[in-house]
């Protein structure tokens, strides 16, 4: 459902409280021996109160975003680890070479991230596998994208993309993307993620490994 942004742009009091109601609003949704992977790092916290309701294991993706030359800020697109997870999903004018040297600064952060993240642990196996992307909120949704993409090569048999708050036009492009998208809060008016949330404290790389450590620990 659509909406328009309420007079108080508070939704969330943190990504845990976000997380519980998002496992909420996938429970119509079916996961057979499902897989839950959370966007580090802010997805992570989100991902593992998913993982626990609804009794699934967690993993975490290392995603970068594609920063425009002039405006790291700026996103142009998305990366994982791996060359099946790139999206680019604007040039802005900029030449084939500057987008090639910045689709590679992203994707060097982002083997960096995984290195840490999977250190101890080998990632999941997600091939023939229902697999559930989560984030903490999506504007551009070009990271997600990257997300599915990476998802989608590495052979997993359908995609649920599940997110608590996102910009509505995000959400109508996802669609076409995943197997279906789950997003109790599609805004009109969106802003940033973080607007939406009272506590939206960066998460570190050692929060992400102790909640992956934490969900593995109770056999999920």
């Amino acid at each position: 459902m659509v909406r328009d942004n309420p007079v108080v742009n508070i939704l969330f009091e943190n990504r845990v409280d976000a997380g519980r109601r998002l496992a909420l609003a996938l429970g119509q949704t079916r996961v057979d021996g499902g897989v839950v992977v959370g966007l580090a790092r802010g997805g992570v916290p989100v991902a593992a109160e998913v993982a626990r309701c609804l009794s699934l294991p967690l993993d975490a993706l290392a995603v970068s975003k594609v920063g425009h030359p002039t405006q790291p800020e700026y996103g142009i697109g998305g990366v994982t680890p791996s060359r099946g997870g790139v999206y680019v999903r604007s040039t802005d004018g900029l030449t084939e070479e500057q987008v090639h040297r910045a689709v590679d600064a992203a994707l060097a952060k982002a083997v960096a991230l995984d290195l840490v993240l999977h250190r101890d642990r080998p990632p999941l196996d997600v091939a023939g596998k229902d697999v559930v992307l989560v984030d903490d909120g999506l504007a551009t949704g070009a990271t997600m994208v990257a997300a599915i993409r990476w998802a989608r090569h590495r052979g997993a048999t359908r995609i649920v993309v599940a997110v608590p708050v996102a910009a509505a036009s995000s959400i109508r492009f996802l669609m076409h993307e995943a197997d279906e998208v789950v997003c109790p809060h599609a805004l009109q008016r969106f802003g940033s993620v973080g607007s939406w949330y009272q506590d939206f404290t960066p998460v570190s790389q050692d929060e992400v490994v102790r909640l992956l450590d934490e969900v593995d620990l109770k056999g999920l």
